[in-house]
């Protein structure tokens, strides 16, 4: 497809999707129940984090999770008691369990208390100079599991060490760092610039873009999603992972 055919179609699919009827549906509703930044950026982080299967199952898990925090995540992450986290010890959202849920938990908080956002977690300097995200992703996952932790979890913080899409890190990142007039993306983080921004990949947006031959086969690896993001950015110099509402769209509402 010529490029010029490709943006016009891409543009009018972001302008579809893009829009705040998008939320309701979709994972990213979690975090907008919340207007204190630290409640943002922790009920998105595990609604980012469990989004893999069926969109309603995951808003219903992480819901869960912020319920049990009397929805009140970053009062709940600095002061809870260990006796509130009972609830907790039966958690299960596909393999991720309460193991898991009780060390994120125990993450979030020794974060907390040395540091007011969790954007320091990917990047601890006063700005981003790197070309994209893939550091930052590296330097999280490193300083998540430096200290004593289930082996276990490591398997939910993918790193692009590994050629991981590394697609729910990415879509939490465009989540907090991308800014419009739409409403639907946050745009709470400064450091890092949407240019820098990798798209989200996973299977579905793989299928479209190979589709659309911006991708040469369908593999959901850290390798296409910077792969496709270069292609994205010929068609959008500064903010090319807007067109993630385009190929998700395309993929998992009109299955393309």
């Amino acid at each position: 497809m010529k490029l010029t055919k490709l943006k016009t179609l891409l543009d009018a699919k972001c302008e579809l999707y893009n829009r705040p009827e998008f939320i309701q549906a979709d994972p990213i509703s979690v975090p907008h129940c919340f207007s204190k930044k630290q409640d943002i950026e922790i009920s998105g982080f595990f609604a980012a984090i469990l989004a893999w299967g069926n969109r309603t199952s995951i808003i219903n898990s992480a819901n869960r999770i912020l319920k049990w925090m009397d929805d009140a995540p970053y009062q709940f992450i600095l002061h809870h008691k260990p006796s509130d986290l009972k609830p907790f010890m039966h958690f299960a959202h596909r393999t991720f369990n309460a193991t898991d849920l009780l060390y994120f938990i125990e993450f979030l908080q020794r974060h907390y208390q040395s540091y007011t956002s969790l954007e320091d977690a990917f990047v601890p300097d006063s700005k981003y100079s790197e070309v994209n995200v893939g550091p930052a992703l590296i330097r999280f996952r490193d300083y998540f599991f430096s200290q004593e932790h289930p082996t276990r979890t490591e398997k939910h913080i993918a790193t692009p060490k590994k050629n991981a899409a590394c697609k729910r890190l990415n879509m939490y990142l465009r989540w907090m760092v991308r800014k419009d007039l739409q409403g639907v993306d946050f745009g709470i983080w400064n450091k890092i610039k949407p240019i820098q921004l990798i798209c989200p990949l996973d299977v579905h947006v793989a299928r479209v873009a190979h589709r659309l031959e911006l991708l040469p086969d369908e593999k959901a690896t850290w390798k296409n999603a910077v792969s496709l993001t270069q292609q994205l950015i010929c068609l959008n110099d500064s903010d090319p992972v807007v067109y993630d509402y385009a190929l998700f769209g395309l993929g998992m509402v009109e299955r393309l």
